[in-house]
């Protein structure tokens, strides 16, 4: 038998014989025996019956992937690819669903390390001594309702007797062991698809998402006067703190974006200042333990008061993000609520003499003069992923129509530059962003994230009541 193989530090010392057989040794029966049902278990059979009727005849292989390297021996924190975890409900690393062309499910997994051999005390990576206990396979077919098998055994399952498609680069051995199929791009896209329109249980983990957010949002308020005397990093620190304390992280970098860093559409360095007269903008969502993430963003007064100009400028957002939600109706196409919010941008643009043309003409496909200062998309689906089932094909999603179940952010929004030589120095380096979490519904949206305030007057309420 080959020697086992283990992940290990480059300061590791070596194991003796002697001590390598007296750690296998003298430890205790700790099999999970009445482990729950877990609260997902009762909705991935009908999202597997799905996949399975998308591709009959066909096995499906869909990984969680594996480590990815930070620097060294030292690896990111792992998060499970979203398909996977809709699919099976698990999150470990390592772990491949794999439907049979019957329609029987079964997730291969690395369970926990055992006793007899080395790995649960020599393998920093997988070693339970090193990393935490993994689940034994009876203990997640248990609490997730499907049949458990070792990884070790998926390469004898993955035989070369049915056509079978891969989500792939996600999990090198996987790739590998089948050769690529044309319908694996179609795989990849069905996947997405099928998780446009959520169930009943994956709008409850976005409402708590939006809820755990809310409070967050609250934290970096009331953290503000610290701020003042550090920088961004404290205000983006007090965010995370509770994503960890009430979530699993957050949902992806938080934006925190002081001054003129707002017209930074991805700001994620987080180092600047935090001033009095400037304005801050907060874009960040908390990604709950089952991986389902918010997405919000609010632009505050520092000082808790906006000048007059800050707060126009904010009005302008505000009606803008106004024109899109009411263009959130069953049926709309998708782009609908972008276009109303661009036609207010634009007018709003014209009145403050930026705009180089008319409202109208810059309006127009082939000018489109106005996205000079509004560049990105007015929002996108939410679900597991901040920038959710993006794989989706355009008549799926992007060129297709609103459908109760849908759960989307919107959040036009409008950047001045610092160095904008064409606009008045006092519009340079503010950015604006409302974004808000709302839900298709049979009759139009139900707003998810409505515990934070909107107009510019509410804003300022509401950071007075928790400044005092």
């Amino acid at each position: 038998m080959a020697e086992q193989r283990f992940h290990t530090g480059s300061h590791d010392l070596p194991v003796s014989a002697a001590l390598d057989e007296f750690m296998r040794t003298g430890w205790l029966d700790s099999e999970h025996h009445d482990l729950p049902r877990a609260e997902v278990a009762a909705w991935t059979p009908a999202r597997r019956a799905r996949l399975h009727q998308a591709f009959p005849g066909h096995r499906i292989v869909v990984p969680a992937g594996t480590f990815k390297s930070r620097s060294n021996d030292q690896d990111y924190r792992f998060r499970a690819h979203s398909a996977y975890v809709w699919l099976s409900g698990d999150q470990s690393s390592d772990g491949v669903f794999v439907v049979e062309p019957d329609g029987e499910s079964t997730l291969y997994l690395r369970p926990r390390s055992a006793r007899e051999n080395g790995e649960f005390f020599r393998d920093r990576r997988y070693g339970e001594l090193w990393a935490g206990r993994r689940p034994t396979l009876g203990e997640s077919s248990r609490a997730l309702g499907v049949t458990t098998r070792h990884r070790d055994e998926l390469s004898a399952a993955l035989k070369p007797d049915t056509p079978t498609l891969v989500l792939r680069g996600l999990d090198a051995e996987v790739d590998a062991a089948v050769a690529p199929l044309h319908g694996d791009a179609e795989l990849k896209a069905v996947l997405a698809e099928l998780r446009l329109v959520k169930d009943a249980w994956e709008i409850t983990q976005l409402e708590q998402a939006v809820a755990i957010t809310t409070r967050g949002f609250e934290d970096v308020v009331r953290a503000l006067p610290q701020a003042k005397a550090t920088s961004e990093r404290l205000l983006e620190g007090v965010f995370w703190q509770r994503a960890r304390l009430e979530g699993n992280e957050v949902g992806y970098h938080s934006i925190v974006a002081a001054g003129a860093h707002a017209a930074t559409l991805h700001w994620i360095d987080n180092d600047g200042p935090v001033r009095d007269g400037d304005l801050l903008l907060l874009d960040a969502g908390v990604e709950t333990r089952s991986l389902y993430t918010a997405d919000i963003t609010r632009v505050l007064p520092i000082s808790g008061h906006f000048t007059p100009l800050q707060r126009d400028l904010y009005e302008l957002c505000r009606q803008a993000n106004d024109a899109a939600l009411a263009a959130l109706v069953p049926g709309a196409a998708y782009r609908d609520f972008h276009r109303a919010a661009m036609r207010v941008y634009a007018y709003g643009l014209a009145d403050l003499g930026i705009l180089p043309v008319s409202a109208e003409q810059a309006l127009d496909e082939d000018s489109g003069l106005y996205r000079r200062w509004t560049l990105c998309g007015s929002g996108h689906m939410l679900g597991l992923d901040v920038h959710d089932c993006a794989a989706a094909r355009a008549d799926h999603y992007l060129d297709g129509t609103l459908t109760p179940g849908h759960v989307l952010t919107v959040e036009p929004g409008i950047y001045f530059q610092p160095d904008d030589g064409l606009i008045p120095a006092e519009l340079r380096g503010m950015g604006f962003r409302i974004e808000e979490d709302l839900l298709i519904t049979e009759t139009g949206y139900r707003m998810l994230s409505d515990g934070l305030p909107r107009t510019a007057a509410d804003v300022e309420s509401w950071m007075h009541r928790l400044a005092s």
